[in-house]
Formats: C-alpha cells, structure tokens, sequence
C-alpha cells in the first residue's frame, strides 16, 4: 500500500504530487520555494547528515515512482518531482566535493 501521507520533497507529500490537489501551478510554486529551502539547509550540514539526505531523496524518488498500475495518476505532477528531485540530488552530489 502506498503511503500518501509520507513526505517525499521539503514538506511535500505523496498525495499532493499523485493526486488532483493541488493544481499544477500550485504544486510548481510550492516545488520551487521548497527547492530554496532545502538547497539552503544543504549550506551547513555535516557529511554524515548529507549522506542520509542523499538516502533518503532516493528513497522517496523511488516510493512515488513505484505505484499501483491501476491508479489514475497525474503524470505532470510526478515528472515535476522527478525533475526538482534530480536538481536536488546533484546539489546534494556537488555539496560532497566540499568536503
């Protein structure tokens, strides 16, 4: 069973990117300001805490990836996260060659 409450990007959770709330460009503003957030909060973490972000941003790409064949899902919306994901795993990559 997937868990639509998990959060999965900044404080976004499954059921915002797989279902119908909220809009498109809603859920674009709110990937955008928690991009911001989480790239700030990268400025002044330690490796061993960056190694479990990296961990667990793969983990949620995987959980809203992997979803029952049969749910009528909005594609947008999870190709959004897939993308502002990508950007946030290779900031997480390049914050590794500072240390």
């Amino acid at each position: 069973m997937l868990d639509l409450t998990k959060i999965v990007f900044g404080n976004i959770m499954t059921q915002e990117i797989i279902g119908s709330e909220p809009s498109i460009s809603e859920i674009k503003i709110r990937f955008e300001k928690e991009f911001q957030i989480l790239i700030k909060n990268l400025e002044s973490i330690s490796k061993q805490d960056l190694e479990n972000i990296l961990e667990q941003q793969k983990i949620s790409q995987k959980h809203v990836n992997t979803r029952p064949g049969a749910m009528a899902l909005n594609q947008s919306k999870i190709e959004m996260f897939n993308d502002y994901n990508n950007k946030y795993l290779k900031k997480i990559n390049e914050k590794f060659t500072t240390f």
